[in-house]
């Protein structure tokens, strides 16, 4: 009787090449997931009110609630951004459920044009997920003129599902601070004849 002899095993260098290939695909994903973690944190943090994190909504409620609290406003300018930035409006009190709008005035205080982008916290930071901001300058990039001074509006409510919270119920002041931060300047390419020329620009 014979015996078909077995098929061989895969050689060392092919075990070798299936290694380093598991290794390149595991260090490619190991990067992509590096990109991800700060895009995918954000989306948690605005997602939860994780961290003190507002929330952004389209709509008030349609009723409002039954407590009142003191909301308070912070501003303030990072070093090296020649910006004024204030509240015009220290603090207001707010019903739950009620949308209120407040404005902030901002000034620069350069003789050339400026970019900023404002971020932004709760205190506490269980308050995050109950503060929903319906508009707000803090969205998108803010760019100033020479010495220009502009109001700067948020519309915002305090979500009446607060006062299930048991973690708000001694909750009686909550503040939103916002610190503004100079934009990062758009990087130079290098075009055809080696000149840079600004990125975004056509040539």
């Amino acid at each position: 009787m014979n015996v078909s002899p077995e098929p061989a095993g895969p050689s060392k260098a092919d075990r070798k090449g299936l290694i380093a290939g598991i290794a390149v695909a595991a260090s490619f994903g190991m990067l992509a997931l590096s990109f991800a973690a700060v895009p995918l944190y954000r989306m948690f943090c605005a997602s939860t009110g994780y961290g003190g994190t507002t929330q952004v909504a389209e709509v008030a409620p349609a009723h409002q609630g039954k407590r009142d609290l003191i909301v308070r406003f912070d501003a303030n300018v990072a070093p090296g951004l020649d910006w004024t930035f204030e509240p015009e409006t220290p603090q207001i009190k707010l019903r739950t459920g009620k949308t209120a709008t407040v404005y902030f005035k901002v000034t620069n205080l350069s003789d050339h044009a400026l970019s900023a982008q404002a971020m932004y916290n709760v205190g506490p930071t269980s308050a995050g997920a109950y503060f929903d901001k319906i508009s707000c300058f803090c969205f998108n990039e803010q760019k100033l003129d020479a010495h220009e001074t502009v109001e700067m509006p948020v519309v915002f409510f305090l979500d009446p599902a607060l006062e299930q919270d048991n973690s708000m119920t001694d909750v009686d002041v909550v503040t939103l601070s916002y610190t503004f931060f100079a934009a990062k300047p758009e990087k130079a390419v290098v075009i055809g004849d080696g000149k840079s020329g600004e990125a975004g620009k056509p040539l």
